[in-house]
C-alpha cells in the first residue's frame, strides 16, 4: 500500500466494458450531486446509506464536480453500521486509491476507489468514512439525504466507535456512488426525478422513499434480473432549467449514464418545470423528454417514463399548469415513445377529484406523497416492464 496521495488528472471515471465476462460492476447506491456551501476545511464525515443489489469487490466513487479547488481525502473507511454512528466491530476497513490511502481530486473531477475485497450483501447499511483536508468554496454534496450521518474534527474515520462522531448531519458529502462486482446477467435501474423520488415527506432514517420500496420488490421478486437501484432524486430539481441541483438535461451523463451496470433509466420528473409559472410549454416538455430518451438509449438504457402527480392544493397550483400536466402526461402514456410507461398521477390521484391526490397519500401538501403514497408508486411498478430481452449493459 503507497504511503503519498495519490493526484487524479483527466476527465473523470469510465465504466470498464463487460465484453467477454461474467461479472462486472453494477452501481448499488447512488445520490445527486449537488453544489453545497463551503465546509470546514478538515474534517471527518461519516455516511449512512443502503445498498441495493449485493456483491464483491466495492468500491466508492467520490465527486469534486462542484469543487473549485481540489480536495484531498486523506483516509477513507467502509463498513456495516450497527446503530447510529458505531459500526460492528470488525467490519470497518480502509478504501485505497491506485494502492495509495489518500487521494486528491481536482476541482470538477471524481475518483473511484480500489475494490474492497470480499461480499457486501443486498439491503445493507454500509458506512462510508472519510477525512477531508484542504477543501475550500463551495463542495460537493447531496443536500436532502432523508438519512442522518455524522461529522467530527479530526481523523477518527478508522474508529468503530461512535465517541467522536457527535455531530448529527442531514447530507451526504463527497459521496454519489457505489457499485459491486456481480454476475453480467444483473443490473441496476435509475430512478431520475426531483423531491418526489428523493423521497421529501418519507419517514427519514427509515428508508421509505418509492426507489426504497422498489428496491426492496426486486430483491424479492424471482426471475427479475434489474436488482440494483440509484435514486438521483434532487428536491426542486427540473428537467429543463438548472437551479435545485444542474436540470436533468445537464446532469443526466454524471448522474446516471456514467454509473456502471445500468440497464433501465426510470424518469419522473416535470411538475417543478410546469408550476413554476415561467411559461414551459407542453412542446418545451416534450422536447426534454426526447432528448433525456434519445441520450439513454445511444447509451444502450431502457427508458422508463412516469406520469407527472397531481397538485391541486399546492399553492402554485394553477389551471394553466394543469392544462400542461394533463397534456404532458397524455403524451407520456400514448406517445409510444418511452420503452415503457408506470402512470403514477392514476394510481395516486383521487378519483372524487383527479386534479389531486388521493388524501391517502398525501403528506398534507398536496404534492409530495407520504410513506403510503411512496409505497403505493413502488407497488404499481411492473417489474418485468423495467428492462428489455436481451439485456444490453454498457
Amino acid at each position: 500500500m503507497g504511503s503519498g496521495p495519490v493526484h487524479i488528472t483527466g476527465q473523470g471515471v469510465r465504466a470498464a466494458t463487460t465484453a467477454g465476462r461474467t461479472r462486472h460492476s453494477v452501481v448499488t447506491w447512488g445520490a445527486g450531486a449537488e453544489r453545497q456551501d463551503a465546509g470546514p476545511a478538515d474534517r471527518g464525515y461519516r455516511m449512512i446509506v443502503r445498498t441495493s443489489v449485493g456483491g464483491t469487490d466495492m468500491r466508492i466513487r467520490l465527486s469534486n464536480a462542484f469543487g473549485e479547488h481540489p480536495v484531498t481525502f486523506a483516509s477513507a473507511y467502509a463498513g456495516l453500521r450497527k446503530q447510529g454512528a458505531e459500526l460492528v466491530r470488525g467490519t470497518n476497513r480502509r478504501l485505497t486509491f491506485r494502492g495509495a490511502a489518500s487521494v486528491t481530486v481536482p476541482a470538477g473531477e471524481t475518483v473511484l476507489s480500489d475494490p474492497l475485497p470480499g461480499e457486501l450483501a443486498a439491503q445493507s447499511d454500509l458506512v462510508v468514512s472519510l477525512y477531508v483536508t484542504g477543501a475550500q468554496g463551495p463542495t460537493t454534496g447531496h443536500g436532502m439525504a432523508m438519512q442522518t450521518s455524522y461529522a467530527a474534527a479530526g481523523d477518527h474515520a478508522a474508529e468503530e466507535g461512535a465517541a467522536n462522531w457527535t455531530d448529527p448531519i442531514g447530507s451526504w458529502y463527497w459521496l454519489d456512488a457505489i457499485s459491486v462486482e456481480t454476475s453480467t446477467a444483473i443490473s441496476s435501474v435509475v430512478t431520475l426525478g426531483d423531491s418526489i423520488t428523493d423521497g421529501w415527506a418519507s419517514t427519514a432514517d427509515r428508508n421509505r422513499r418509492w426507489p426504497d420500496h422498489l428496491s426492496r420488490r426486486l430483491q424479492a421478486a424471482s426471475g427479475i434480473t434489474v436488482k440494483g437501484v440509484a435514486n438521483e432524486g434532487i428536491s426542486g430539481n427540473k428537467v429543463l432549467a438548472d437551479g435545485a441541483g444542474q436540470a436533468a438535461l445537464n446532469r443526466l451523463q454524471r448522474d446516471v449514464l456514467s454509473q456502471p451496470g445500468v440497464s433501465t433509466v426510470f424518469l419522473l420528473e416535470g411538475i417543478n418545470d410546469i408550476k413554476a409559472h415561467t411559461g414551459v410549454t407542453v412542446d418545451d416538455m416534450i422536447a426534454g423528454y426526447r432528448q433525456i430518451i434519445d441520450r439513454a438509449r445511444a447509451a444502450g438504457k431502457w427508458v422508463v417514463g412516469a406520469t407527472v402527480l397531481p397538485y391541486q392544493g399546492w399553492y402554485e397550483y394553477d389551471a394553466a399548469g394543469e392544462a400542461v400536466r394533463q397534456s404532458v402526461n397524455d403524451w407520456i402514456r400514448t406517445s409510444g415513445e418511452f420503452d415503457a410507461v408506470s402512470d403514477f398521477d392514476k394510481v395516486m390521484r383521487d378519483p372524487c377529484d383527479q386534479h389531486q391526490l388521493l388524501p391517502l397519500f398525501d403528506n398534507g401538501d398536496h404534492l409530495h406523497p407520504n410513506d403510503k403514497g411512496m409505497r403505493a408508486m413502488a407497488d404499481a411498478v411492473d417489474l418485468s416492464a423495467l428492462r428489455r430481452d436481451p439485456l444490453s449493459v454498457r
